[in-house]
């Protein structure tokens, strides 16, 4: 630009110097000049301003692009920890149905558990065929809470009694909670950590684990999970199904306890499949 500038002044000078001209070509002259020169002065101020904006843009890019880069980090991070995290809901799930498809408990054992769930009909329920102890969430916790009852917990104490007993102790628990297919929506809920399903059921069926560790059980035996509503055990279309659903078990596994521990046992996570969506609907107690 600058060059330009001296390039317009000397021409202008030239001109001048190369003979006489009349005072209108001077002044025309003159005119034509200073109207190069203002054209210059707007095309450098427009030129500066672009070279601003580019530098704006350019340390808007350097940011977003080191930015993105912690993104692209945290977002293989949390890959490799969702990838971590389906491989254990994988083995818990081969876990469960195992356990669904043979009951090791003894005859004496199956026997005292029915006998302890006909006592308490309003809290649990037995499946002598699978040997798979059911807690009926509308009564084991208050609507919307992982919190167990005081009731439930004199069962569960109870519960425990006859899991430590000789011939149980020697095998694995899966404690492992269920909702129906309502999704959760009261703000009291998720404030308290239930973000949603399967959030309610892990810290449900932690909870219980809890009370069975404080109960002697040793934590060892135990791993928990949530399966959220994905194992149904009725039909979501009716209010008795969706009661039927909301459950927590407890199932003794085809294994012992004191074999090596699987990652799937490693530590009680909370496991989220992202890819599930729960039916749309909302019940105030959720």
């Amino acid at each position: 630009m600058s060059r330009m500038r001296s390039f317009v002044s000397f021409a202008f000078a030239a001109m001048l110097l190369g003979g006489c001209v009349s005072l209108d070509k001077y002044n025309a002259l003159k005119m034509e000049r200073d109207q190069y020169q203002e054209r210059l002065s707007q095309a450098e101020k427009e030129a500066k301003s672009e070279r601003d904006q580019a530098n704006v843009l350019r340390a808007q890019i350097k940011a977003m692009l080191e930015a993105g880069g912690e993104n692209q980090s945290l977002a293989q991070t949390l890959t490799r920890q969702n990838a971590d995290l389906m491989s254990q809901l994988e083995a818990m799930n081969k876990k469960y149905l195992e356990a669904l498809g043979r009951n090791p408990l003894s005859a004496e054992v199956s026997n005292a558990l029915a006998d302890l769930a006909a006592q308490y009909p309003d809290v649990l329920e037995f499946d002598a065929t699978r040997g798979v102890l059911r807690f009926k969430s509308d009564v084991t916790f208050a609507s919307g809470s992982a919190e167990v009852t005081p009731r439930a917990k004199e069962v569960l104490a109870k519960v425990a009694t006859i899991l430590n007993s000789a011939s149980v102790a020697q095998y694995d628990l899966l404690v492992a909670g269920h909702t129906d297919s309502v999704v959760v929506s009261n703000p009291a809920t998720i404030r308290a950590g239930h973000k949603d399903n399967w959030y309610l059921s892990a810290h449900r069926a932690i909870t219980v684990g809890e009370q069975l560790r404080s109960s002697g059980t040793a934590a060892s035996r135990m791993g928990v999970v949530g399966f959220a509503d994905q194992h149904p055990v009725a039909s979501n279309a009716s209010a008795a199904g969706k009661a039927q659903n909301r459950r927590v078990e407890i199932l003794v596994l085809p294994t012992q306890a004191g074999a090596p521990v699987s990652a799937a046992k490693a530590s009680p996570a909370i496991i989220k499949d992202q890819a599930a969506t729960p039916e749309v609907a909302a019940p105030a107690d959720k």
